[in-house]
């Protein structure tokens, strides 16, 4: 098993939430955008639980959160019977004078029926659009865990 580390650690592998790794580096240290939409409140809500929560961040991040539905199940009646709830959040990180650190765009599709009742299909969609932002808000994390190694350090 040791031997098999050896090469990883030769090529500077290092293990994202170990001490070293990008994730601790990250760890209350951005400040995510305030919500103003529910489906804002969700997106910051992801965030701030792999993140941590900070009030005053060495880094700010900022997101544009689109979402759209596509009928994708449609019956004879032109009944829609199923949705994809389409996502794609473009992110920024900066510092607290405004300079750009990274940025980029994470897409993802969710599915939700509608063959209940109309409560039933707005709970659906309620769900949908949780576990969209939590799969977009995941991805944004993982693409700053990656990058967090090029990250200035602050205060330097």
């Amino acid at each position: 098993m040791m031997l098999a580390a050896t090469p990883l650690a030769a090529c500077g592998f290092a293990p994202a939430y170990g001490p070293q790794g990008g994730a601790q580096a990250l760890t209350r240290a951005i400040e995510v955008k305030a919500p103003v939409t529910r489906t804002d409140y969700l997106m910051t809500r992801q965030l701030e639980d792999r993140l941590g929560r900070t009030d005053a961040g060495d880094y700010l991040l900022d997101y544009t959160l689109t979402l759209e539905e596509e009928r994708i199940a449609i019956t004879a009646n032109n009944i829609t019977r199923r949705f994809n709830l389409i996502g794609s959040a473009d992110y920024r990180l900066t510092t607290p004078d405004g300079t750009l650190i990274t940025k980029g765009n994470v897409e993802s599709f969710v599915g939700y029926s509608t063959t209940g009742s109309t409560v039933a299909t707005r709970a659906a969609r309620a769900d949908a659009e949780e576990r969209l932002t939590t799969i977009l808000a995941d991805r944004i994390v993982t693409r700053l865990i990656a990058a967090a190694p090029t990250l200035p350090i602050p205060g330097a």
